[in-house]
This record gives C-alpha cells, structure tokens and sequence, in this order.
C-alpha cells in the first residue's frame, strides 16, 4: 500500500469539489480544474477531506496508481486555492527578458535573434529584471513551461554558468580539457 495513498487531502476554505464517476473536479479563487481519475482507485469525499482507496490484495498496477491519484487531487486542490509558481533565472552577459504581454516573452539569450516565447492557457509569464516567474493552477503545465522556457538556452557547465536556469539551481562548472606543456 502506498503511504502517500493513505492520507487524506485537507480541503482548505473556499475550494468546491465534486465528484461524479471517475471524473474529479475542483473549483476555488484561482479558477477550476478537472481530470478524469484512474477508475480502479475509489474516490470519497467525507466532510473536508478526500479519501482514496483501493481494495485489499490489489495488483502492482493498481497499488501504483493509488498514491498518483491522491497526489493529482492534492496537486489539483492546491492549484485553485493558492496556485503554483516556478521561478527562472537569466545569467549571462547581455542576457536579458521581456514581457510581451499576460503569456508571452521575448528572450534575448546569445543568438542572431530574439526568442518569443508563448505559454499555454492557464499559465501566465512575469519577468522582473532578470528573472522569469511561471505561474498556473496546474502545476503539470508550470513545469512543463519552465522547462522549455529553461531548454531555450541551458546553463554552460564548461565556461562561465551563462544560460537560463531555476533559481536556486547549482551549476558546477567543469574543468575544460588541459593543454600538455
């Protein structure tokens, strides 16, 4: 059985859920969402918490998506009461960011041209100085934004740590290769 499976989701204040069939949905200050849930795992809602279980001697399979589900409905519960927030940091002489608009950037990062970048629904871009802050109710999209805001340009392991990287994220920069004298 999974730990993660067993504890209930707290639902805070002002969040709504429903549940009809496999399909949950949340609704509370930041927006809504809904996802339709693995079918072996049982959904309840008792009071202010959300229950999953599973039946006893249930198969690998299903075991694993016992703690996913409870994760995607706290993950889920989390996004429209406080939402999420990924932050990016831009390091590099000359590089720099710039918003476009509520979802969309422009990088300059070494290349012969500017980046714009656009970001799904649900996920807005902010930049302050040379920082980039993806924010969304869907952590799945925030992530994923960050991630390919991050592969635009990468951090440089062997020169100087220039590129775009998460804050807080450690580069080792690496010795380059050593010239025979």
């Amino acid at each position: 059985m999974s730990r993660i499976g067993k504890k209930p989701v707290i639902i805070p204040k002002g969040v709504e859920v429903n549940i009809k069939g496999t399909v949950f949905s949340a609704k509370g200050p930041k927006g809504q969402m809904s996802k339709e849930m693995a079918s072996e795992v049982t959904i309840s809602h008792e009071e202010d918490k959300i229950i999953c279980s599973i039946p006893e001697n249930s198969p690998k399979t299903v075991r694993a998506k016992f703690g996913l589900v409870r994760a995607l409905i706290s993950n889920m519960i989390t996004g429209v009461h406080t939402g999420f927030t990924r932050g990016l940091e831009i390091v590099g002489v000359g590089y720099k960011a710039q918003n476009q608009g509520e979802s969309k950037i422009q990088l300059n990062v070494g290349y012969s041209h500017p980046v714009v970048y656009e970001a799904p629904a649900l996920v807005t871009l902010k930049v302050e100085g040379n920082k980039v802050f993806v924010n969304g109710i869907d952590k799945e999209a925030v992530g994923q934004t960050a991630s390919e805001i991050r592969k635009v340009r990468p951090p440089k392991h062997y020169k100087d740590g220039a590129g775009i990287r998460y804050i807080g994220e450690k580069v080792r920069i690496k010795v380059g290769k050593k010239l025979a004298a």
